[in-house]
C-alpha cells in the first residue's frame, strides 16, 4: 500500500492545505493511503466533492482530508485539499495512491524473446508471452502473461500491455500507452474483392499507429490498413468492445465509449467525444470538437462543431408500439398534408378571384 503525507499528496495535486491556523502544522504530517468515495471514507482515507448538491455529505465526513474547490471549502471545517478542479485534483490523487501492483521488471522463465528481439531497461515481460523477431520494447515496458508481440512491431517507453493482448506485425505504439487484455492491434482489415459469389482476399499491407499517452480498454479491435495506415492519435482514450475498421485516422484526444463501431477510412477530428453504441459508416469525415450522443448512427459527414443525436429514445411498450406505426405512416401523411395544402390554397385562391 502507498502512503504519503498530505504535505507530498498537496505538492502532488497543486492544492493548499486548510485547517483550523493551529492545526495546518500538524495537518501536514496526516498520512494519506487511499482514496475514497465521500460517504465511506475513513481516518486515513481522501475524499472529494465537486458538486455543491451534496455539500450536506460534508457535516459527516470522516476522511482525514477532502478535496474541495475554494468556493466549497468556504463552507467546510475539517481539513480540505483546497484546488481549482476537485475532480482532477482527485484523479491525480488516485494515481499517486494507486494501489495496483506494479511490474516485477523480469523475463519469466516461460516466456519466448526472439534473440533479434531489441529490450529497452527494466522490461517485464509475463509468462507464456510472445515477443516474436525485430520487435523493439522501450525502456520500462510492461508485457503481460499470454500477450503476444508480433514481428518488427515497435512499443514505446512506459507502455503497458495488458494479458492476452495481441499486437500484430509492424504495429507501432507510443509511449507511455495502455492496452488491456484480449484487445486485438492490427488484425488485417474487411478488405475482399466479389468475384462471381466469391471472394478474393485483399491483403492489408498497412499497420497500426497509435500516438503516445493513449489508453484502449477490454476485448478491443483496431484493424491495420489496407494501403496505409490506421493511426490513433496522442491522448486517446477508447472503451472496451469498440471495433476500429482499416484506415481510420482518430485525431488527438478522441474519447470512444464502449460499444462503438467504425467503418472504414473514418476520419475523426480532435477532441471529439463519441457515446456508448454508436455506429459510423465508411468515408466519413468528422471535425474537431464534436460531441455525439449514445445510439446515434452517423451517415454522412459532420463539418460543424457541436452536439449531435439520432435515435428514438426509450417510452412505455405500448407507446412505442404505437409511435412505431406512426412513423412507417409518415410518408403517406406528408403527402396527404400536401394535398390537403394544396386544396386550400385552390380554395384561397378561388376566393381572391370573387
Amino acid at each position: 500500500m502507498t502512503s504519503v503525507s498530505l504535505a507530498t499528496l498537496a505538492q502532488h495535486i497543486n492544492a493548499t492545505i486548510q485547517a483550523s491556523a493551529d492545526d495546518v502544522v500538524a495537518a501536514e504530517s496526516i498520512m494519506i493511503h487511499k482514496v475514497a468515495p465521500l460517504d465511506k471514507a475513513q481516518s486515513g482515507d481522501v475524499a472529494f466533492l465537486n458538486d455543491k448538491k451534496y455539500l450536506k455529505s460534508l457535516a459527516t465526513a470522516k476522511a482525514s482530508a477532502v478535496i474541495l474547490t475554494q468556493k466549497l471549502a468556504a463552507d467546510y471545517d475539517g481539513v480540505a485539499l483546497v484546488v481549482n478542479d476537485a475532480y482532477i485534483g482527485f484523479a491525480l490523487a488516485a494515481q499517486l495512491l494507486d494501489p495496483t501492483p506494479k511490474p516485477h521488471y523480469a523475463i519469466h522463465p516461460s516466456a519466448y524473446v526472439d534473440e533479434t528481439a531489441q529490450l529497452g531497461n527494466n522490461v517485464s515481460v509475463g509468462p507464456n508471452a510472445v515477443i516474436e523477431a525485430g520487435v523493439e520494447l522501450g525502456d520500462d515496458v510492461s508485457i503481460g502473461a499470454g500477450a503476444v508481440i508480433r514481428v518488427n512491431a515497435k512499443i514505446g517507453a512506459q507502455s503497458m500491455i495488458h494479458p492476452n493482448v495481441t499486437i500484430y506485425h509492424s504495429c507501432e505504439l507510443g509511449v507511455h500507452v495502455v492496452i488491456h487484455s484480449n484487445t486485438v492491434i492490427g488484425s488485417d482489415g474487411y478488405g475482399y474483392a466479389p468475384n462471381g459469389g466469391k471472394w478474393i482476399t485483399i491483403p492489408q499491407t498497412g499497420k497500426v499507429v497509435i500516438g503516445d499517452y493513449t489508453e484502449i480498454g477490454a476485448s478491443t479491435t483496431i484493424d491495420r490498413g489496407a494501403l496505409e495506415d490506421t493511426i490513433i492519435g496522442q491522448h486517446v482514450i477508447i472503451d472496451n468492445q469498440v471495433h476500429i475498421a482499416h484506415n481510420v485516422v482518430i485525431g488527438d484526444g478522441a474519447c470512444l465509449c464502449g460499444g462503438t463501431m467504425m467503418a472504414g477510412s473514418v476520419n475523426i477530428g480532435k477532441n471529439v467525444i463519441i457515446a456508448g453504441t454508436v455506429a459510423i459508416n465508411g468515408h466519413i469525415s468528422i471535425c474537431d470538437n464534436v460531441q455525439i450522443t449514445g445510439n446515434t448512427m452517423v451517415t454522412s459527414d459532420i463539418t460543424e462543431p457541436g452536439v449531435y443525436s439520432s435515435g428514438m429514445p426509450h417510452s412505455p411498450y405500448s407507446e412505442w408500439r404505437r409511435n412505431s406505426v406512426r412513423i412507417r405512416q409518415l410518408d403517406s401523411v406528408f403527402k396527404r398534408v400536401k394535398t390537403l395544402e394544396n386544396q386550400v390554397q385552390r380554395i384561397q385562391s378561388s376566393d381572391s378571384d370573387e
